[in-house]
């Protein structure tokens, strides 16, 4: 029988990150999360470049020949954007993104497209599996039994991702075809919510039986109790037979509605409006009910109310002024309470504050080099986000970030040592590791990359 599916997004910004880097879309025929990177780099962009490439892809059905092929050529195309505007703008260099999505074809078919560590889940008859792999340097180290899954929740370098979409020509995703049937429910969710909510929680939340919508507050609460150190986003889609009812409406959420979120215009005063409005602040009566008076009585009225009119502005803007003053020494202050890792000297350094100026005055200062890595030693991708600058929460987040650049920085050397070429630092896993593996933990599928062949249907 033919499906559909009752679909639902939701994303929070967090408690830590001052912008949503994190596009999610659900609509009658694709979910989709992409989760950028970059921090200054414009990860936001990237994210919603992918979305917006993607998203046409949900106004029809698609047969499943064809499905594979078109969604390849669509995510190729996406990833070409990304280089595009990285090429145009030097100040996006280095951005990325992850991308996961489901797209129905067929009568009960879905593809699965899959780069980075954001992850699908798929409930099934009670059970519950992750059918994606993510492609990050602590899988690896599962993959090759050097530490369990169990570990691998609490890793410190749990982030450090070894694919994602650069606009690089390697960047290829694992592409899988799979069988769905009523009953069904899929989760797509950045790491956001899987790197900080156990495994166990999200099952046991995803399999309560509440809706979609329920469902998804509940999963963003539990992430923002657990402290919330990174954008949080999710989307289900629970599949039911075709012949139900199905909201036919697609949901935008994250940085890509944001850069195409329109407002409706304001309705624009005519010159009698403004005149008759005006003339209401000043004499605090309407126009068709002035009376004809030219006594002086009305005139010394007038003037006693033109004088209280100049003092309350001398008033508000005094009070205007005293507020601007307060706030501009609060957002100082509060510049002065981030950080962000970049370059000093030919090696990595941390700074207080955000790399920018108001005019003459700079709002970071150098507070301390790492001496042991060399900017010039890292990969291309890892040297760009150096340069449009890391930002970093606290003091555990520039230790994490400084020792990922050193994993970064011994796996170029490594390579250098063997002639290779140190390559972007993206889609490489570190020395001493296995690459991801394309078999999906859970149910299952069938991997590919980019230019797919005839895959076998994963019941």
């Amino acid at each position: 029988m033919s499906i559909a599916w009752h679909f639902a997004a939701r994303t929070d910004v967090g408690l830590v990150r001052s912008r949503n880097e994190d596009s999610g879309y659900a609509g009658p025929h694709l979910l989709a999360i992409a989760d950028g990177m970059g921090g200054h780099a414009g990860g936001n962009i990237a994210s919603s470049l992918v979305i917006a490439r993607l998203a046409p892809l949900d106004g029809d059905s698609h047969g499943t020949d064809d499905a594979l092929m078109l969604l390849a050529d669509t995510v190729a195309e996406a990833n070409a954007a990304i280089s595009e505007a990285a090429h145009d703008n030097a100040d996006l260099h280095g951005m990325g993104t992850t991308l996961t999505a489901l797209m129905r074809c067929g009568s009960n078919n879905l593809v699965l497209v899959h780069i980075g560590d954001s992850r699908a889940y798929l409930l099934r008859d009670g059970n519950f599996s992750q059918i994606t792999t993510d492609h990050s340097f602590v899988q690896s180290l599962v993959d090759s039994g050097r530490i369990t899954p169990e570990e691998a929740e609490h890793h410190p370098q749990r982030s450090l991702v070894t694919r994602v979409l650069t606009g690089a020509r390697e960047d290829e995703p694992d592409l899988s075809v799979r069988q769905a049937k009523p009953g069904d429910r899929y989760l797509i969710c950045s790491d956001g919510l899987s790197d900080y909510v156990g495994r166990a929680t999200i099952e046991e939340v995803v399999s309560a039986g509440d809706n979609a919508s329920t469902t998804l507050r509940r999963l963003v609460d539990l992430a923002i109790k657990a402290g919330a150190p990174d954008n949080v986003t999710v989307v289900i889609g629970d599949v039911v037979g075709d012949s139900e009812n199905t909201s036919p409406h697609p949901v935008v959420v994250g940085a890509a509605s944001e850069r195409t979120a329109l407002t409706e215009p304001t309705m624009a005063l005519t010159p009698a409006q403004k005149a008759a409005e005006l003339n209401k602040q000043v004499t605090g009566r309407r126009g068709d009910d002035d009376d004809e008076d030219d006594g002086d009585d009305d005139r010394d009225g007038l003037r006693a109310t033109y004088r209280n009119t100049f003092r309350r502005a001398a008033l508000v803007t005094i009070v205007v002024m005293l507020t601007l003053a307060a706030g501009l020494f609060g957002a100082y202050q509060w510049t002065q309470q981030q950080h962000y890792l970049g370059e000093h000297g030919g090696h990595v350094a941390v700074y207080r504050g955000v790399a920018q100026s108001i005019g003459p005055i700079s709002l970071s200062s150098l507070e301390r080099t790492v001496d042991d890595i060399e900017v010039a030693n890292l990969p291309d991708f890892y040297r760009n986000r150096l340069r449009a600058t890391i930002p970093a929460a606290n003091e555990a987040d520039i230790e994490n970030q400084i020792q990922t650049l050193r994993v970064q920085q011994a796996e170029c050397l490594s390579r250098i040592a063997t002639g290779a070429p140190c390559g972007s630092g993206t889609s490489t896993p570190p020395a001493g590791t296995t690459g991801p593996a394309s078999a999906s933990a859970g149910e299952p599928a069938t991997t590919g990359t980019a230019t797919p062949t005839t895959p076998e249907v994963t019941p």
